[in-house]
Parts: C-alpha cells; sequence; structure tokens
C-alpha cells in the first residue's frame, strides 16, 4: 500500500475526476444544445445545428461515461481541423457589441471561435475520460 492510498488521496483524485467530468460535460452539453438552437437565423444553419448537437451529444456520453478517450480525442482533432478550414483570411476581430453580421471575416472568425470552444472541451473530455473511476 502507498502512502496516497494510506491517506485517502488517491480516493479523494478520483472523486474530484469524476466531480470535474459530470459537472464540465453537463455544463458544456446544455451550453452547445443552446449553440445549435440559437443557429435557427443562420445563413446555414444546416451546417452548424449538426456541428453543435454532436458536440453536445459527446459532453452527454462524457456525463454518462459512455464515450472511449480515443473518441473524444477524435472529436477535438475534427473540430481543429474544422476551426482551422474556417479560420478568416484576414482577422478582424469578434465584435461581439454586434449582433449582425459586419464582414465575411468577422463571421467567420465567430465560427471558428465556436469550433475552438468545441475542440477544447473534446479535449478536456478526453483527458477525464481516460482517468479510471474506482467505484
Amino acid at each position: 500500500m502507498s502512502v496516497s492510498d494510506a491517506y485517502g488521496f488517491r480516493d479523494v483524485h478520483q472523486s474530484v475526476i469524476h466531480f470535474m467530468r459530470k459537472t464540465i460535460s453537463i455544463i458544456f452539453g446544455l451550453l452547445f444544445v443552446l449553440f445549435a438552437a440559437v443557429q435557427y437565423n443562420d445563413p446555414d444553419p444546416e451546417v452548424w445545428v449538426p456541428i453543435y448537437g454532436l458536440a453536445a451529444i459527446a459532453c452527454f456520453m462524457a456525463y454518462g461515461g459512455v464515450g472511449r478517450w480515443w473518441f473524444f480525442v477524435g472529436m477535438a482533432i475534427m473540430y481543429v481541423v474544422a476551426a482551422t478550414y474556417q479560420w478568416p483570411p484576414v482577422f478582424e476581430g469578434f465584435l461581439f457589441s454586434e449582433v449582425g453580421m459586419r464582414s465575411m471575416n468577422i463571421e467567420m472568425a465567430r465560427e471558428a471561435g465556436g469550433l475552438a470552444i468545441c475542440a477544447v472541451i473534446m479535449g478536456v473530455l478526453a483527458v477525464l475520460v481516460r482517468q479510471p473511476i474506482r467505484r
């Protein structure tokens, strides 16, 4: 028995990992559902609703403990590639103070930012799901 087992640190670590996985996955799962819902007025909702919908489903899979770490890594890679492809030729900022689309570069930057958020969360979930949880 190691010192960490004797003092219960391993159990505390497992509890923290479990809590983080559950919390992050439910918060971002609901957030991605919201992201998908507000795409109704986008010029191409048939593209963006499934993108955010898949991210939400992946988060709910992590919440339920269904997904494997490599699935989330694959999702993260997919979102990174998409964000890189979507990045505007000239970055003009995100301009969150404006609801409308002032230029195509701002719209592309917003879309790339949303994809980057998906990529980061999928990466975090891959790490959290990789940690085994003792029951």
